[in-house]
């Protein structure tokens, strides 16, 4: 069997895709090659060809995930943790970066606070002097400016180590420039080879998610859990106004989507999606 290599595969061995729909090319490519004496040979290279794109893939997407996981959790634990741990819990007397960790540490010290007090009023607990509820409350105080310190410290190592991993992640992409061709087209031919009725069902699974009318609490959720790992201020105006505009503008993006691209490889898939979406 032949030994495929990126220096001398040529990617337009692939499927493209055109301004026919690949069914109807595929049908006169098959019924072509089925006359060819040469077919079986082409069968072959064209197995060949499939299975040099499927390891190429499978191995690029390994690397582009745990290359950036395994620098981001060294970087973390050994190299940037252990100093700003130092600075943060040592060199600085500050607990909270922002206004909403603050916010948070009160409101939880408040329902300690208020729990005790009714705790005692159903004699679900011993009374207790002023001077011994003052000190649970200050020891619940100093438990809280720990949780919030080291949740402030994280959220700085977030920035960096996130950033960091981010960079690498495109400097594999930047540098492996045929390894993605290789794995566009990869995804491009798993894509093409669903049923009419599967890509149907993803399409609206995807649309429903982030462009669904259900879809703004997902979007609150996942923004508030963001700038809280990155230690930002949880701002509902920003929150709102983001949530009233990007999935409108995601779902413009889709409708065009269709409109133009899967409307043209695809026509049974649009009149499938359209049948299961009313």
């Amino acid at each position: 069997m032949k030994n495929w290599n990126l220096q001398s595969f040529n990617i337009s061995t692939f499927e493209k895709f055109g301004p026919v729909p690949r069914s109807i090319t595929k049908t006169f490519r098959k019924f072509k090659q089925e006359l060819n004496p040469n077919g079986e040979s082409e069968v072959i290279k064209e197995f060949q060809v499939s299975r040099y794109q499927t390891i190429v893939s499978i191995k690029y997407i390994i690397i582009l995930l745990l290359v950036p996981i395994t620098i981001n959790h060294v970087f973390r634990n050994f190299v940037l943790g252990p100093c700003i741990d130092y600075l943060w819990n040592q060199e600085s007397s500050t607990v909270f970066l922002n206004s909403s960790q603050e916010e948070r540490a009160f409101a939880e010290l408040q329902r300690f606070e208020e729990k005790l007090h009714f705790e005692i009023l159903i004699d679900q607990a011993p009374e207790l002097s002023d001077n011994i509820i003052r000190s649970k409350i200050k020891l619940k105080a100093l438990q809280l400016a720990k949780v919030y310190a080291n949740e402030s410290s994280d959220a700085i190592k977030n920035i960096f180590t996130d950033l960091f991993s981010i960079t690498v992640f495109f400097i594999l992409i930047i540098l492996r420039k045929k390894q993605v061709s290789v794995l566009v087209s990869f995804l491009q031919t798993l894509v093409y080879k669903l049923s009419d009725t599967a890509k149907a069902f993803f399409i609206i699974l995807v649309t429903d998610v982030f462009v669904g009318f259900h879809s703004p609490h997902g979007w609150e959720v996942v923004i508030s859990l963001i700038l809280r790992r990155f230690g930002l201020t949880e701002d509902r105006d920003f929150i709102f106004a983001f949530i009233s505009t990007v999935p409108v503008v995601l779902d413009a993006f889709f409708k065009y989507w269709i409109f133009r691209y899967l409307n043209r490889i695809s026509p049974s898939a649009v009149a499938t999606y359209k049948n299961m979406n009313e």
